[in-house]
């Protein structure tokens, strides 16, 4: 039976599929972690077709992203214990709505202006990314 929810038609916008991994599923959204090491910054993508905005969300689905952004706040900081947890949903260039995610540091490449343009992409190792991915997946799974 097709999905009536309108998850069924679901593709991510290609400009996340292009800059961004794939690393989980969540409650409501898809978790990606930007292809840019310099900063840990992971992208929430609740998979439903045509949300733009937050207030988009019906209440159960706003339920479920909050839930995942407080996952996704906690996994920074945890794995990273960085100065300020950075959450923005803007979507001035890609209307799909998607809420970014970003552990900052006062002596981080951009501090104290957003991550956003500062810098070419530093993409990740493929050992790295594997650590990163494992690392993920357990804090996920022992909080979930």
């Amino acid at each position: 039976m097709p999905e009536c929810d309108g998850t069924a038609d679901f593709a991510l916008h290609p400009a996340l599929a292009r800059d961004a991994l794939f690393i989980d599923k969540w409650s409501v959204c898809q978790l990606l972690l930007m292809n840019d090491s310099r900063y840990p910054w992971l992208i929430l993508v609740p998979e439903r077709v045509g949300l733009r905005d937050l207030d988009d969300l019906t209440i159960e689905e706003s339920r479920g992203v909050w839930d995942d952004m407080a996952l996704a706040s906690r996994l920074l900081r945890t794995l990273y214990q960085p100065d300020k947890i950075n959450v923005a949903a803007l979507g001035n260039m890609v209307p799909q709505l998607h809420i970014h995610v970003i552990a900052r540091f006062r002596g981080d490449d951009a501090w104290p202006h957003p991550v956003w343009g500062q810098h070419p992409s530093r993409p990740y190792a493929e050992t790295d990314l594997q650590v990163l991915r494992n690392k993920i997946t357990l804090f996920a799974g022992r909080i979930c």
